[in-house]
């Protein structure tokens, strides 16, 4: 269930229903295929702030859609540690695609992320990322607007708010898009007086990204394009599970942009 009224993105609502099976299959040590199929039921919900985009999305292909996707994707983790890594390197890439005739929509979306880590000294390690994300519609059909890409927040730019950046729509919420673009540096060392305690780890990053659609002109100028940022983090891997708290500062903000500066998240270290 999505109620994007509470958030930075443009308004509507979903209720989905579904389920799928994937598989990981190892072809070397650090290597492994990956495969599976969903099927899924959403309905989505507008309101009277709902762009136009939304209205004529819904008035072409109905509210209620009935989807059968399918996987494929390669990873390769060569990471000494998934938790305090040192060194190695993490590649991902994966397609998804629904099944034609079969499904409501037709549309798919590729994705790559490369994370690389350099251990700079003892303890002190530097981390870069890079993530490359397209999606379409094919036979004729759009990308749902519900599937877009969006950016801003903690795993993609710092010191944004959670989905805020790219084209916007008359009310300044975020539209999303079909094309993202991440990179982040990162410099991660010991908590001074914590040398030898993994659990807690700082780190100084720069963050860039953003959101682009090859059919949507933003409602709002100079919304659309790269957003930069730069801060400190503090990680701790705590009794219930990974916890980040960001402190991030957005480098030359256009004065529509949605800025946070404390972030965290729990559950995922990037």
């Amino acid at each position: 269930r999505t109620n994007a009224t509470l958030i930075a993105v443009s308004q509507y609502t979903s209720d989905s229903v579904g389920g799928g099976v994937n598989y990981s299959v190892p072809i070397q040590e650090e290597q492994y295929i990956h495969y599976g199929t969903s099927v899924d039921q959403t309905g989505i919900g507008l309101t009277p702030l709902s762009p136009t985009r939304f209205i004529t999305y819904i008035n072409t292909y109905g509210n209620t859609t009935d989807n059968l996707t399918g996987t494929v994707g390669w990873s390769r983790d060569t990471r000494d540690s998934a938790i305090y890594t040192t060194e190695g390197t993490v590649q991902r890439a994966s397609t998804e695609i629904t099944v034609p005739d079969v499904s409501s929509q037709q549309y798919y979306k590729l994705t790559y992320q490369h994370q690389w880590f350099y251990p700079l000294s003892r303890g002190v390690t530097l981390m870069l990322n890079g993530e490359l994300d397209y999606a379409d519609g094919y036979g004729g059909q759009v990308l749902p607007f519900f599937k877009n890409f969006y950016a801003g927040g903690v795993g993609t730019v710092r010191g944004y708010q959670p989905s805020s950046l790219g084209p916007r729509d008359i009310n300044n919420n975020s539209l999303g898009g079909n094309e993202r673009v991440i990179t982040n540096a990162e410099l991660l060392f010991p908590m001074p007086g914590f040398d030898k305690d993994t659990s807690v780890r700082l780190s100084a990053f720069l963050d860039g990204g953003g959101i682009f659609d090859k059919d949507e002109v933003s409602a709002v100028p100079a919304s659309a394009g790269m957003r930069y940022a730069t801060g400190v983090a503090i990680t701790w891997v705590s009794p219930v599970g990974p916890l980040k708290l960001s402190y991030g500062v957005a480098l030359d903000p256009q004065i529509q942009d949605k800025l946070q500066r404390f972030q965290f998240t729990l559950g995922t270290l990037f």
